[in-house]
């Protein structure tokens, strides 16, 4: 039997030394090299990888150089370096929330305590933090690097929907970070959020961020939400949403 296109969201649960002792660290490894668009310190860009690690570090995580200290994780754990792509939160990534939609999936780690605005104005945001929203997909199909690109905004919006959804003042972290996978090949032109593998994915990553959310909000401090001083920003243009203002805004007629 020739081995699955992609590996299963489930990963291996290992973990890595610090300072304070032992800390988990997610692993998901292929058996042949994917094709994978990564937003991660170690190993980002688009490229063949064959494997993806999401370690959990501390709050008051200080280093300046993530990219070593993943392959230094990544060497530790036995993966061959310069063969994968690595991601660092400070979200309990045991705490793993996971969706399935034909064949595409995703597995998010959720921390929300410093939600933020994409487009808040400079000053209104405070010095960066790891906790984070991560997102590792895939999908089974050989898209095209262009539709690989296409899909990592595809799962983008999908959190951000869950997100706004749940109540959550922010877009999301300043540190998120994103891997989607498929088979090389490339012959699947279409990602986007009506492609036929864009939908899925879509609905997988909202499936995820929003039990993730969820989980979250059920142990804050804040438990039915977010108060007015864990906002870093508000929405631009006063306090109604995008959708309000669209709607107010004239409309030009085509000639």
């Amino acid at each position: 039997m020739p081995p699955p296109a992609v590996p299963p969201p489930e990963p291996r649960r290992a973990s890595w030394a610090d300072g304070d002792g032992e800390r988990p660290v997610l692993v998901w490894c292929a058996d042949r090299p994917l094709r994978c668009a990564s937003s991660g310190p170690l190993g980002g860009g688009v490229g063949e990888r064959r494997w993806v690690i999401n370690a959990e570090v501390a709050l008051d995580y200080g280093r300046l150089d993530p990219e070593v200290h993943l392959a230094e994780i990544a060497g530790a754990l036995g993966l061959p370096a310069g063969a994968g792509t690595g991601l660092l939160t400070a979200a309990r990534v045991l705490d793993l929330s996971t969706g399935e939609d034909g064949g595409a999936w995703c597995a998010a780690t959720v921390g929300l305590t410093h939600p933020t605005w994409a487009a808040a104005p400079d000053g209104t945001w405070t010095r960066w933090r790891p906790g984070t929203v991560n997102l590792v997909c895939a999908v089974p199909a050989p898209l095209t690097d262009a539709a690989l690109v296409n899909a990592v905004a595809t799962a983008t919006e999908a959190k951000v929907q869950a997100l706004l959804e749940a109540g959550v003042p922010g877009t999301g972290t300043a540190s998120d970070a994103i891997v989607v996978c498929c088979p090389p090949g490339g012959t699947e032109p279409f990602g986007g959020p009506r492609s036929p593998w864009g939908a899925r994915l879509a609905r997988a990553v909202h499936a995820a961020v929003a039990e993730g959310t969820a989980r979250f909000l059920a142990r804050s401090s804040v438990p039915g939400g977010y108060s007015s001083s864990s906002t870093s920003a508000a929405p631009v243009r006063g306090s109604e949403d995008t959708a309000t203002q669209a709607a107010r805004a004239p409309r030009r007629r085509s000639s």
